[in-house]
């Protein structure tokens, strides 16, 4: 599975299995504009986290860090979302301008990691 984050905004967005992955639905887009496969709030970060975070740069390791460690929580629901993936491409949306320091960069990278897991278990039964 290939995973690629673009921003809900963008025009140039590939065909896959589209999955908006913020908690909040983002301004501007009705949900015909968006043409999401899912809306995965469930793996967003929680509300205390991303309003601590509040997309300031300098705390970015530790968001990173704490957001990794409350996805490890979540590690199930993020296995059905992964499971509901029908296509060869996942993209992963999101509304944030700041796509250095998203959230969804990191979930990429959580997705990524687990999808490989569940792969080699697949060749190994």
């Amino acid at each position: 599975m290939n995973i690629k984050l673009h921003r809900i905004y963008d025009e140039d967005i590939p065909q896959g299995y589209r999955a908006l992955v913020d908690k909040l639905w983002p301004r501007g887009v009705s949900k015909e504009q968006a043409d999401l496969d899912g809306h995965w709030k469930a793996l967003a970060p929680s509300d205390g986290l991303r309003h601590w975070f509040d997309h300031d740069a300098d705390k970015w390791a530790d968001f990173r860090k704490q957001y990794l460690s409350e996805l490890s929580e979540n590690k199930e629901t993020a296995r059905e979302c992964l499971a509901d993936v029908t296509q060869q491409n996942l993209i992963l949306l999101s509304a944030t301008k700041d796509t250095r320091h998203s959230h969804a960069r990191v979930l990429k990278e959580y997705l990524e990691k687990l999808d490989s897991t569940v792969v080699s278990r697949h060749r190994q039964a």
